[in-house]
């Protein structure tokens, strides 16, 4: 698919490089070189993705990155991050602040163009009306107050559509396979491979952190229980919500 792609990349080289293998692909592409300049083309501009350099003068890609999703008319936008920090902790914040996809310099252009087809292939998926709406489809799987539906690639809490990055997807699409069962971070990491380039224990952490908050916010103001549990020392359940403890922050 071509797509309009806005390149927030301060270094002009890389900026030109990205830009030449986006084109190549077919896509129309805009580079800014400052967090001001891009988030001002984002609100006047229809955009279909976002590539946002962490390091950048005035407000720096993660400030960005947390301007779009409080956005209410952004929040959709595919957000992928790139990097010069490779700590795991500023790895995790990007992810906490609701970024899509990362990657760490030196990257590989080719890998860039194939992370950056999955996230307009995933945000085609959303936005697109599915063609299997008008025949009959099995249940999505439920656990609970979650159902998953991995054809139209949505999450559902109480009733509610919550928007879940590929990873946090992977993580609440795995657990509601097996609900009741307690599945171990290692095994969590296992579906994880392929979809981050980083993935650690904490990695699983900040998704199963972010889906709880999410989940949160569907029951509105009733303290109503959380269906992620936490089994210490080994890893996540789905659980039908009867009986468990209230939500907790």
């Amino acid at each position: 698919m071509c797509a309009h792609v806005v390149v927030a990349e301060d270094d002009a080289d890389q900026a030109e490089l990205i830009r030449r293998y986006l084109q190549h692909e077919g896509h129309t592409v805009t580079v800014t070189g400052d967090g001001h300049s891009v988030l001002d083309r984002l609100r006047h501009h229809p955009s279909d993705l976002v590539i946002l350099d962490v390091m950048m003068p005035g407000v720096d890609g993660l400030d960005v990155c947390r301007v779009i999703r409080a956005d209410a008319d952004l929040a959709h936008l595919p957000v992928l991050l790139l990097t010069a920090r490779s700590s795991e902790d500023d790895l995790l914040l990007g992810l906490d602040l609701g970024a899509d996809d990362y990657m760490t310099k030196p990257f590989s252009p080719r890998e860039l163009m194939a992370r950056t087809r999955s996230l307009l292939r995933r945000a085609q998926r959303h936005n697109l009306s599915n063609p299997l709406d008008a025949v009959e489809l099995a249940p999505a799987p439920r656990a609970g107050c979650v159902s998953v539906d991995p054809a139209r690639h949505e999450v559902r809490a109480y009733g509610q559509l919550i928007d879940c990055t590929p990873g946090e997807f992977k993580v609440i699409e795995m657990l509601t396979e097996h609900p009741g069962h307690v599945l171990t971070r290692s095994q969590l990491i296992e579906r994880l491979h392929g979809y981050e380039p980083f993935i650690t224990s904490r990695t699983v952490d900040v998704h199963v952190m972010n889906l709880r908050r999410k989940i949160k916010q569907m029951a509105g103001d009733n303290a109503l229980p959380t269906p992620l549990v936490t089994i210490y020392g080994v890893g996540y359940k789905l659980v039908d919500t009867q009986g468990q403890e209230a939500f907790r922050d």
